[in-house]
């Protein structure tokens, strides 16, 4: 530490012999020539007091500070007390020369601590680090920040590095300090990190700089475990990243470890993804099906050295735990059920336990525990493994893969264990074990053998939970209560009986020993007698129980009741208050002149509330956070359920919000072409409501100008859709049926490349649209050049409301764009042509007035044959000529088609007026939903006419 600490000291600043600083090596060496402990601390003693004088002196240079703050620094790191200097180093942090200051930051870092009072007087030089052009001086800012930097200093900073984070201009490893920075500084305090970076950090994971990349996707990984709402767009930047790194190999040649394409990030972006439902993206899917794949076969191949094979087995493991997360791709769920079974077989402790817990994921998730089933010898042979940690994990495995099939010998085998258990396992053995013997009891004897076995091998470690279970459950069940009391009673005759045991046969014989008392050895006088043998030795809480069970039998056996009033006198004289109290009150109670009080108050008690078990309860809470959440607990599917379920939920609001990737929101300036930049969008919103979360890739924050695309490509296959400075967004659709297929083509049309090139689908009607995105467009789209991405729509229903999409870049700064997609319910419509008797007939089947009607008059702009033709022929109606007796109007068939629904008939008659320039428009639907829908698009369109949406 010495020599590392003279090196540090002597970098840089002044001249000549100032580098060297002669006299803190002289210091050094003369306390490394220190013999004794009483020489050191003279030496030190007269070296602070001459660094105290020195410092009331003032004066000093800034090299004199830095000498005498390095000598106070070795003395503090030696271990000895130093309660001066704290300011002058302090001071050292606004100095000019760079190893001045660096001196000062460390002294802060190991002076100070996040509370000190002198902390808030380097606030504004550490501000004024971070804004300076220094690479340096941010990296030394940002040290001391993410090392003692506490809630106040991090919200009076945060934005600093954040700006640090996202600058274009900033240096990749000064990125990579600002990342852990914010990460250190969230978990201190999580409202430092505000809603709106989520968009712009999100980002960042495209990063072409691996060690950027690496630092946020911690710090993301840590955001989306809390909030997995509002950073669910790293889901599909991590699977992209992953295919980058695992299948192309997109990863530079520093960052490969033993010929393994950096596996710090692979095994961070296989976690992150774990935080998350399983995505509904068939081409989201495929890229983590294809990293997967790749995953395993280069496990397939034997490493040469150590290294290699632990890099390899940390991303395996975790491309193991991600595939039991999506439990949707069979051929790999196949693949590591055969190689976990090796697993759990291996010479090396890591990988044995390991292998132990990856099965215990799987049996948490699985429906068909047989896979695993095929290797309970094994697990079982792990309890007596020479590591703790591997004893643990086959403990939660056994637990996990438990079910009515195998319980009996898993249990058996637990009890054989609990014998020679570690301590430090005995408590939870315990509470698994009566979980077990609970859940799948398959007759009531072996119920109550194994519970009280349990108790009578392992009392001590015995929570309270475990023995009051078993009296509710008895209690509850008419068929346990006589075995359970005549076998509580032969562990009471034992010589050594658990205090446990004693207090469930106080409660268990004094409610249900009246159903025993004719069987043979179990009269009343011998359960008394039982009772009494141990009162003597039993806690003040258990010898109230048994003064229970006493005035109980006075109830129910009147031909003991002299023993029992001699019990309670003796017992009335005792010298703890409370068992003297309730002795005196039940002599009292039994003495009465009748007994219509005492069979009152000591009648049957009534069966227990059913309520969650409290063994669950404590077994969870025995659980030791870790710094990463998992997304699953030890205990099969049923322990699991909540957890699916509330990926059921999220996986609800994503389909609902998200489809390709996410957005939440960002601050950039506002672009000068007028669309809208996140930072508008942010303006005037109510960031106080806890728990919101604005979608931005919604309807509610459309960019300006985004109409005229829109209603233009409402009426035709093809075309511009938006179109600023900076980008270009084209369409092509085509629907068949029930489905329809939009390609959407995003051109860089500025001079320099766009980054983190991101697209974010919001499904407002998840009940009647089904999405699913089969390609994604590059993250990086060169100048000139073009990317895309398809999007399979199908229409299940009627809707109302279209599917919007966020676009969002870097250039410089984040942009972003929000459009709505060109889709309406008349794209599903397919012309019908029908013979004017036809078209009647059918016209009057739907009928009249009602709600398979739709009627309006208004006005157009165009009221002329040519452009009304075409709009409806835009809408995808079948015009039926010579139809209509007057042939100024028009009528129009066309059939809607939906997957749930089936085949929708629609007729319509538009009766256009060039006089006056009105319209009368009249639409049939065989279903109700459909005429209202269509009459609010048509006449809309209509009533603008055809010339704002088509070009000269």
């Amino acid at each position: 530490m010495s020599s590392s600490g003279s090196g540090l000291f002597n970098r840089g600043g002044g001249s000549g012999n100032q580098n060297t600083m002669r006299g803190l090596v002289s210091f050094i060496a003369d306390l490394r020539n220190a013999r004794a402990r009483e020489l050191e601390e003279k030496r030190i003693n007269k070296e602070l007091a001459n660094i105290r004088s020195k410092f009331k002196q003032g004066g000093l240079s800034g090299y004199d500070k830095k000498k005498y703050v390095c000598k106070l620094l070795y003395i503090y790191i030696l271990g000895w007390n130093v309660d001066f200097g704290h300011l002058e180093a302090v001071n050292l942090v606004s100095a000019t020369k760079y190893s001045e200051k660096q001196i000062g930051y460390l002294a802060v870092t190991l002076f100070l601590h996040e509370e000190h009072e002198l902390l808030h007087l380097v606030v504004n030089s550490i501000r004024k680090d971070l804004a300076d052009i220094n690479e340096l001086n941010n990296c030394l800012a940002l040290h001391a920040i993410a090392n003692v930097g506490g809630k106040e200093m991090g919200e009076a900073l945060a934005f600093d590095v954040h700006r640090l984070l996202i600058s274009p201009t900033s240096k990749p490893f000064v990125k990579k300090k600002a990342a852990l920075t914010l990460l250190r500084l969230y978990r201190k305090a999580p409202s430092i990190v505000q809603a709106e970076w989520a968009e712009r950090i999100i980002s960042i994971m495209d990063d072409t700089d691996m060690g950027v990349a690496l630092s946020v996707t911690s710090l993301v990984m840590k955001l989306a475990q809390d909030d997995p709402d509002r950073y669910k767009g790293s889901y599909v930047k991590a699977a992209q990243r992953l295919q980058k790194v695992v299948v192309e190999h997109e990863c530079a040649g520093d960052y490969y470890y033993y010929k393994v394409p950096c596996p710090w990030i692979q095994v961070k972006l296989l976690r992150l993804m774990q935080y998350f439902p399983p995505s509904d993206d068939s081409h989201v899917r495929a890229l983590i099906r294809e990293s997967l794949q790749k995953i395993m076969d280069n496990a397939m191949e034997a490493p040469k050295n150590v290294q290699q094979n632990n890099a390899q087995n940390a991303v395996l493991f975790e491309a193991i735990n991600l595939t039991i997360h999506l439990d949707t791709e069979q051929e790999l769920m196949m693949q590591i059920s055969s190689r976990l079974g090796k697993f759990i077989q291996s010479r090396e402790t890591n990988v044995r336990y390991l292998g132990l817990e990856a099965m215990t994921h799987l049996a948490a998730r699985s429906e068909n525990l047989d896979p695993i089933k095929k290797h309970q010898s094994i697990i079982v042979g792990s309890l007596r493994d020479r590591d703790i940690s591997v004893r643990r994990q086959g403990l939660d495995l056994l637990y996990s893969m438990c079910d009515t099939t195998n319980a009996k010998p898993i249990v058996g085998e637990l009890l054989k264990y609990l014998q020679t258990a570690d301590y430090a396992i005995r408590e939870e053995m315990v509470l698994k074990i009566a979980i077990l013997t609970e859940k799948y009891a398959t007759d009531i004897q072996w119920y109550v053998d194994i519970s009280l076995r349990l108790i009578a091998m392992a009392g001590d470690h015995v929570s309270d939970e475990v023995w009051q279970r078993i009296i509710m459950i008895v209690t509850n069940n008419d068929e346990l209560q006589i075995y359970a009391a005549s076998n509580i009673l032969e562990y009471l005759r034992a010589e050594q009986c658990h205090e446990m045991l004693v207090k469930i046969g106080s409660y268990l014989l004094g409610e249900f020993g009246h159903l025993i008392a004719d069987s043979p050895k179990c009269s009343p006088i011998e359960q008394f007698m039982a009772l009494q043998s141990k009162f003597n030795g039993s806690s003040p809480s258990t010898r109230a129980m048994m003064l229970s069970a006493f005035i109980k039998f006075v109830n129910l056996f009147p031909e003991i009741k002299p023993q029992l009033l001699q019990a309670f006198k003796t017992y009335s004289h005792t010298l703890d208050s409370e068992l003297q109290q309730r002795a005196c009150e039940y002599l009292t109670l039994a003495t009465m002149p009748t007994d219509d009080l005492l069979r009152t108050v000591m009648d049957e008690m009534p069966p227990f509330p059913e309520r969650a078990s409290a063994l669950l309860s404590r077994l969870h809470s025995r659980q030791h956070n870790t710094t990463d959440k998992r997304t699953w607990v030890a205990g099969g599917k049923d322990a699991n359920k909540d957890i699916t379920e509330r990926n059921n939920t999220l996986k609800r609001t994503f389909s609902a919000g998200n489809q390709l990737d996410t957005t939440s929101a960002a601050q950039s300036p506002t672009k000068a072409n007028g669309s809208r930049t996140p930072a508008d969008e942010l303006a005037g919103l109510d960031w106080g409501t806890e728990g919101k979360t604005p979608n931005f890739a919604s309807a509610d924050h459309l960019s300006p100008g985004w109409e005229r695309g829109h209603a233009r490509m409402l009426m035709v296959p093809e075309g511009i859709l938006y179109e600023d400075g900076q980008i270009q967004v084209g369409v092509r659709s085509e629907y068949r049926g029930e489905l329809g297929c939009i390609i959407m083509y995003f051109t860089n049309k500025s001079s320099f490349a766009i980054n983190s090139f991101t697209t974010t689908l919001n499904n407002p009607s998840p009940d009647q649209i089904k999405i699913d995105v089969k390609s994604l467009p590059e993250t990086t789209v060169q100048p000139s050049t073009q990317t895309q991405a398809m999007i399979m729509l199908e229409a299940k229903s009627v809707f109302t409301q279209a599917p919007t999409i966020r676009i969002s870049w870097l250039a410089g700064a984040l942009q972003a764009l929000t459009l709505k997609l060109p889709l309406a319910v008349h794209k599903y419509l397919e012309p019908a042509s029908l013979t004017a008797d036809d078209f009647f007939k059918r016209w009057k089947q739907i009928g009249g007035p009602g709600p398979r009607e739709a009627q309006r008059i208004f006005s157009g702009k165009d009221v002329a044959p040519v452009p009304t033709r075409r709009i409806l022929e835009g809408f995808k109606w079948g015009v039926l000529d010579d139809v209509d007796p007057n042939v100024k109007n028009f009528v129009c068939a066309s059939v809607l088609h939906t997957s749930q629904a089936g085949k929708i008939g629609c007729l319509v008659r538009l009766e256009p007026n060039a006089g006056n320039g009105m319209y009368r428009l009249t639409i049939r639907a065989t279903d109700e939903s459909v005429p209202q829908v269509l009459m609010e698009a048509m006449e809309k369109r209509l009533a603008l006419g055809e010339a704002p949406f088509y070009p000269p």
